[in-house]
């Protein structure tokens, strides 16, 4: 699969352009005119570059660079029409990969996201040689621990929320034990709102839905009543 590049820019036409010229590199390409968007792309489909102008409304490219490394190796490159030599030093300082100044060298910019692209697949790759965390199996379903993902046999590929993950990757690592709510939540890292017992029963409830033939009758997620939930041992 082609490397996924998500482009943070608030101004249409040069996000637009940008895109196309990008997708002609033959890059897959997702386009979000501020944080929140580029969120809800992150949460179906990881991105290998970020492309952030620093300059946008609400959270800006510095505090974007700040939370996504806090989470992720994502390769981020900070687009600005700015020179102040701060903004660079800040950019870099927060974990910002590169920094390119607007108006920029269409061949450079294309050199730069081409190097770091490979930079962060050889060092997911390493992560992933060292870990060598198995994928689990539920069925016809396999869960791609590397990329956060379902892939049934077919091949047919089932996103997953950075929650619907962490969830069921918690599962996964404890077939067969009863967990109860209290410890599945302390397992899902990096939630952006104060999660609740309520949470995982959510969760589960949206993981059943992709995982089960029948979610009024599942097989692999169980419910133990006043206990918590228990996954079925994996194949």
């Amino acid at each position: 699969m082609s490397q996924h590049i998500v482009i943070v820019e608030d101004d249409v036409v040069t996000r637009r352009r940008l895109a196309a010229q990008l997708k002609q590199q033959m890059y897959r390409v997702s386009e979000a005119a501020d944080a929140a968007a580029m969120e809800e792309i992150l949460a179906r489909d990881p991105a290998d570059v970020l492309l952030v102008d620093i300059n946008l409304e609400g959270k800006d490219g510095l505090t974007i660079t700040r939370e996504q490394r806090a989470v992720s190796k994502v390769g981020i490159i900070l687009l600005t029409a700015r020179t102040d030599q701060i903004d660079r030093i800040v950019g870099l300082e927060l974990g910002a990969d590169d920094y390119v100044t607007k108006p920029f060298d269409k061949r450079e910019l294309f050199a730069r996201i081409k190097n770091l692209a490979a930079r962060v697949e050889d060092l997911r790759r390493a992560a992933a040689e060292t870990v060598a965390l198995p994928d689990a199996r539920f069925g016809r379903w396999s869960l791609d621990r590397t990329r956060r993902r379902l892939i049934d046999d077919a091949g047919t590929v089932e996103p997953l929320t950075r929650a619907e993950y962490e969830l069921l990757a918690a599962f996964a690592d404890h077939p067969g034990v009863i967990l109860s709510r209290d410890r599945l939540l302390d397992m899902i890292q990096n939630q952006k709102w104060a999660p609740d017992n309520r949470t995982v029963d959510v969760l589960v409830g949206r993981l059943r839905k992709k995982l089960e033939a029948d979610p009024a009758h599942p097989e692999w997620i169980i419910t133990v009543h006043g206990e918590g939930y228990l996954l079925a041992e994996l194949s």
